[in-house]
């Protein structure tokens, strides 16, 4: 099975999980709207695809905190490819700190982007799936949706909406033609612990030596829930990096 003359919406593509993902999937036949709001690399990504797979790729630049621009993504990725078949909803930010630090305005940006900007996905790609009656949406969470440390309260909140978010949409979509599916990755090897402020988290993080996930390890993930039949839902996948004891 291939996913050839699919549409997919790839948000955060342009760097760590969603842009291996956006790159995965092309691989695997799709045409890819490229978002986020970084351009360049954006473009970058686009050429890269579009020279090593045959697929093709749009570059649209999107905030999705705004749910007007997510709307917009939307818009211009039905009107390129004539579908919208599979949203993954990866944009997101990790912004770990110990609460009695009260960086309250990061706590917000949390919220704003993991879960308001996973939800504006949603309803942006929802009347094209639900007119379809086919599409896959891939929510991206994290094993901090699973469990909580000292440093993820706030973080942990986020995913752990988004897993409810999740498996909410798959009950209530369970008898339509569209799928589901929750996607908890462990540590990845990415950009985001580098947005990290706090300075106890950052030196905390600086002594722990520990094995990271490769991007491409989650972009398999999803990969494999999107190429199974029809009639298979996996709701969901929880990938950890092995434990070297």
């Amino acid at each position: 099975m291939t996913l050839s003359g699919k549409a997919a919406i790839v948000t955060g593509a342009s760097s760590g999980i969603g842009e291996a993902t956006a790159f995965a999937l092309a691989k695997a036949g799709a045409n890819v709207a490229l978002a986020a709001r970084r351009t360049e690399r954006l473009e970058e990504l686009k050429v890269k695809i579009e020279r090593e797979t045959n697929a093709k790729a749009i570059v649209i630049r999107t905030d999705v905190t705004d749910k007007a621009a997510v709307e917009g993504l939307a818009a211009k990725t039905k009107e390129a490819f004539g579908s919208i078949d599979i949203l993954v909803n990866n944009a997101g930010v990790m912004l770990l700190s110990y609460i009695k630090n009260d960086l309250i305005d990061e706590w917000t940006r949390m919220v704003d982007v993991n879960i308001k900007g996973v939800l504006h996905g949603i309803h942006a790609v929802l009347p094209t799936m639900l007119e379809q009656n086919t599409g896959h949406i891939i929510n991206i969470s994290s094993v901090a949706g699973h469990e909580v440390t000292r440093t993820s309260t706030v973080y942990s909140a986020t995913k752990y909406a988004v897993r409810a978010l999740s498996m909410g949409l798959e009950k209530e979509f369970s008898t339509t033609g569209l799928r589901v599916t929750n996607i908890s990755p462990g540590a990845v090897e990415s950009e985001l612990r580098e947005h990290i402020t706090d300075e106890e988290v950052r030196a905390n993080l600086g002594n722990k030596k520990r094995t990271l996930l490769e991007a491409e390890d989650i972009a398999n993930a999803i990969v494999y829930a999107v190429l199974q039949p029809e009639y298979v839902n996996v709701n969901e996948v929880i990938v950890r990096p092995k434990l070297n004891y």
